[in-house]
């Protein structure tokens, strides 16, 4: 199986535990690794026969958007099953970066797989 990938893939959206991370918006990064069969896509050219990388990334942000969560660990799992299901991806690792969390360090995040490779 191929791995189609999209790294630090930024987005904006509410998210935290403190009452005050819920009236603001926050940067996120995504890093999305995700198996696909990319060699009927490799032989005709066809970008109907390959995992669209841009619908893929605009999913993520219109979801990121449009969702509220407490837990970057629940945005995870929710983005992964997202993508799983909307792109019949059978394995996917998501990596959520948020930077800027803790005072002494760049970013923190989750890793999270789902499915079989």
């Amino acid at each position: 199986m191929d791995i189609v990938f999209i790294k630090q893939l930024e987005v904006i959206s509410t998210i935290g535990v403190y009452e005050w991370e819920k009236s603001v918006q926050q940067k996120l990064y995504f890093d999305l690794e995700m198996a696909f069969d990319n060699k009927p896509a490799a032989m005709s050219d066809d970008i109907k026969l390959a995992l669209d990388y841009f619908s893929v990334a605009e999913a993520v942000n219109k979801f990121a958007q449009t969702h509220c969560f407490e837990l970057i660990e629940t945005m995870a799992e929710s983005v992964a099953t997202l993508i799983m299901e909307q792109f019949s991806v059978p394995w996917i690792k998501v990596t959520l970066h948020k930077p800027g969390a803790l005072p002494k360090a760049q970013t923190l995040g989750v890793q999270i797989e789902r499915g079989k490779r």
